[in-house]
């Protein structure tokens, strides 16, 4: 992030904050809708983290920070708006076909369908630390800066988080007993 520009905005400058939010607001759109798996949730999280970095931008003491600063505002946001709204989403299954799939994109597909439902199972705090770290990179200090937790508490959460998809993605590939019934 350009230090200047981030300085430049604290002082009021209203371009240098549009800029700073044209720099920002499709990354924080995409992380708020990783964590939130809901695109209205998400405009709303995004939305409030804006805000709040316009209304306390003027008191950041170290601009160099501005990215954790910011990103630690969108968690927050992101985590009110998950209180918020408690969206009831209905667990699918797919059931086996008595055919053999034919090798396409349609397994591509399932796959990222199954990995999305076992996403959605995940808690805010564990979506959370599996967003920040694997999509945006970021190593587990900077992750625990950014949610507020010790480092111990966030690689605790990544480890069960994990754990918690990899349980989900096996049981979803178990046979029911109805698809096992002759």
């Amino acid at each position: 992030m350009d230090i200047d520009l981030v300085t430049r905005a604290q002082g009021g400058d209203q371009e240098a904050f549009a800029d700073l939010v044209y720099a920002v607001s499709d990354r924080f759109l995409a992380v708020s809708h990783r964590i939130l798996s809901d695109i209205d949730l998400a405009e709303d999280a995004t939305q409030q983290a804006l805000l709040g970095i316009w209304r306390a931008l003027p008191q950041l003491r170290d601009p160099a920070r501005f990215e954790a600063w910011s990103y630690r505002l969108l968690v927050r946001a992101c985590y009110a708006e998950g209180r918020k709204s408690r969206r009831w989403t209905p667990n699918l299954r797919l059931l086996s076909v008595d055919e053999p799939m034919v090798v396409d994109g349609t397994s591509a597909v399932v796959d990222r369908d199954q990995l999305e439902r076992a996403f959605r199972r995940l808690s805010i705090n564990h979506r959370t630390v599996v967003v920040l770290h694997h999509y945006l990179d970021l190593p587990l200090d900077r992750v625990a800066d950014i949610v507020g937790a010790p480092l111990g508490t966030v690689g605790s959460r990544l480890h069960y988080a994990t754990r918690q998809l990899r349980t989900a993605l096996i049981a979803d590939a178990q046979p029911t007993a109805r698809e096992v019934a002759p």
